[in-house]
C-alpha cells in the first residue's frame, strides 16, 4: 500500500484536494474558499459575506454570487437548510491539515 499525505496550508487548497469528486470550476473552489474565510459558519451566504467575497474575486454585483451559490449546493459542497447555508461537513477544514490518501499498488 502507498501512502500519499498532501499539507494542505489554505482553505483553497483543501477544497483543490476534494476537487475530484466535486468538479468545481476554479472560479467555484475560489468563491466556495472565500465563502469559508470570511462567512458565518452557521449561515456562509449572508448579504454581508457575499458583499466580501464578490469584491475578492472581482464580480461587480454582489447577487451575481446568488448563481455560483446554487451551481455549489448542486453540486454538494454547500447545505441549504432552513434558508441557510452551510459547508458540506466532509469540506470543513482544520488546522494545519494532512490529507492522507492509501491507494493498493
Amino acid at each position: 500500500m502507498r501512502k500519499l499525505n498532501i499539507k494542505v496550508n489554505t482553505t483553497f487548497k483543501y477544497i483543490q484536494v476534494f476537487n475530484g469528486i466535486l468538479e468545481l470550476t476554479q472560479k467555484e473552489m475560489l468563491i466556495l474558499s472565500e465563502l469559508i474565510n470570511y462567512g458565518d459558519r452557521k449561515n456562509l451566504c449572508t448579504v454581508e459575506t457575499k458583499k466580501i467575497v464578490a469584491n475578492l474575486v472581482g464580480i461587480e454585483d454582489f447577487n451575481t454570487l446568488n448563481n455560483y451559490v446554487k451551481r455549489l449546493k448542486d453540486k454538494g459542497a454547500l447545505v441549504k437548510t432552513n434558508h441557510t447555508y452551510t459547508i458540506a461537513p466532509f469540506l470543513v477544514p482544520g488546522e494545519n491539515t494532512v490529507i492522507q490518501i492509501n491507494t493498493d499498488a
